[in-house]
């Protein structure tokens, strides 16, 4: 069924399609230009910024003291860790394995001090103290969001450009600060900019290994015998600019990575720099000229690998896979191919301006003539139920971030560099919408003081509840289960 803009049914569309759920009240709010209460967001100042509460950044990503000091620690930790993995290892080959029954494991005490039956309570780590911090504020400025337009383009930059805090604590320690740095900043900008700063991020260049990555002909490398580490270019290529299919080859690739390094996160020691800054290590750099995908890049140290991000970023081809994932986050599962034609010329035309993508987006026919078929991610999904209940912000976001856990897509912890999935397949198991109610459920029994179920479907859904729905919620045993319902219902479920 089509969607008129000036159409209630429009307003639905604007808060579910493009941003993340209508809070009580806000429905009315588009009027009859849905499409113009979209861009209003889009033009508030700083709109994508998270400033407050946490550490400011430096000249360089990843240069904050706390950020320092965390990646620091945690490199110090990881390379003792590695040490005495590898003591064990020499252990295990000089004597034999002790055997241990497991009521003996079972009978030793976790940390068991002289004169101290009970174990120490263990404290957060700097790591996780900063994990939490972060968090709390990008769901506390998603919770505040008038429409969260703005919100979900970070989220789905952040899902393209994914970093994963399962890797190790050092990204564990800064995958809030890469968002809020390398995506927040450039969610509006161009994207050769968000590329640059997401490539030069010491999240991302530890993520995808490039502190491995040594130039065979390098200073270092002939004194290491050490090489090249493919990770980062590949993913680049594969996943944050050309796509799959492109052109580019294999050759390609290596010829990339050799070009890429040198580009690495200061280590504990300082030697080079503030410990966890980005910084470019001649000594490690493939020294010469290079070609890649048929052009030579001449000797130019950290100039030389810039250079090629931004020329792919301008390829055609980075255009037509940045269009085709922008339609199938904010459209459809299989987007039309003329919105993606059209994202795509925009792209090209105003060299990857991303609000002017964004704009051209909101403006697009198939935004609104297309049903809302696509069932909401982990993250949009408990997201719309606290805008839905009325959570303040402020509040604790364990049990926010134990839902997202629960549903599959912990924050900040893809299964991949591909980032999470994005169809409805994905999240349309009978596992994950069990999942679902059980969480609609819990939503439901915490609302302190519940009105009529029926005021409440109207105030987030509106006219397009469906008489399926309103019979639903009207049959209900109590206003919990109502509740549950209705945050169950496919016109809450769906974008």
């Amino acid at each position: 069924m089509a969607i008129s803009a000036s159409s209630p049914d429009a307003a639905l569309v604007a808060f579910n399609r493009f941003g993340l759920g209508a809070r009580p009240g806000d429905l009315g709010k588009p009027g009859n230009d849905p499409r113009g209460f979209l861009r209003s967001e889009l033009a508030t100042q700083d709109i994508a910024l998270i400033t407050a509460g946490l550490p400011g950044s430096g000249d360089l990503p990843g240069s904050t003291p706390a950020i320092q000091a965390s990646m620091a620690e945690a490199m110090e930790r990881k390379m003792e860790r590695d040490r005495m993995a590898v003591t064990a290892a020499d252990a295990g080959a000089a004597m034999p394995a002790l055997a241990m029954s497991p009521e003996s494991a079972q009978a030793m005490p976790s940390q068991a001090m002289p004169g101290n039956d009970k174990p120490k309570p263990l404290r957060p780590s700097v790591e996780q103290k900063l994990f939490r911090a972060e968090a709390q504020a990008r769901l506390d400025k998603a919770l505040g969001a008038e429409i969260g337009f703005a919100e979900r383009l970070v989220a789905f930059w952040s899902n393209h450009f994914c970093v994963s805090i399962a890797k190790d604590n050092i990204v564990r320690a800064s995958a809030g600060a890469f968002e809020r740095e390398a995506i927040r900043p450039f969610v509006l900008g161009r994207f050769a900019d968000m590329l640059l700063a997401v490539e030069h991020h010491p999240a991302m260049l530890f993520y995808l290994d490039n502190q491995q990555s040594i130039g065979p002909d390098s200073r270092a490398g002939k004194n290491r015998n050490r090489g090249l580490n493919e990770n980062l270019a590949r993913e680049i290529l594969e996943l944050h600019t050309l796509g799959v299919g492109s052109g580019y080859t294999q050759a390609d690739v290596t010829a990339f990575a050799r070009i890429l390094t040198g580009w690495m996160m200061v280590g504990r020691e300082g030697r080079l720099g503030e410990p966890g800054t980005f910084v470019f290590n001649a000594n490690t750099h493939e020294p010469g000229d290079e070609v890649f995908m048929g052009k030579t890049y001449p000797a130019g140290g950290m100039g030389q690998a810039e250079a090629v991000l931004n020329d792919v970023a301008r390829h055609p081809a980075t255009a037509q896979h940045i269009a085709t994932e922008l339609a199938r986050h904010f459209i459809a599962d299989d987007p039309p191919p003329s919105a993606v034609a059209q994202l795509a010329k925009v792209f090209t035309d105003h060299d990857g301006d991303l609000r002017a993508v964004a704009v051209t987006l909101i403006n697009l026919p198939e935004a609104w003539s297309q049903p809302l078929t696509k069932m909401r991610s982990p993250l949009d999904y408990v997201l719309a139920i606290r805008r839905a209940v009325g959570s303040a912000a402020g509040a604790d976001p364990g049990q926010t971030l134990n839902w997202l856990n629960m549903l599959g897509e912990p924050l900040w912890q893809p299964p991949g560099p591909n980032g999470f999935p994005d169809t409805a397949d994905a999240h349309a198991s009978p596992a994950g919408m069990k999942m679902r109610l059980d969480i609609a459920w819990q939503a439901a029994r915490q609302i302190k003081d519940i009105g009529e179920p029926s005021d409440m479907l109207e105030a987030v859904v509106g006219s397009s509840a469906s008489p399926e729905t309103r019979q639903a919620i009207a049959r209900a045993e109590s206003r919990q289960q109502a509740v549950a319902l209705l945050l169950m219902a496919p016109e809450f479920q769906r974008r």
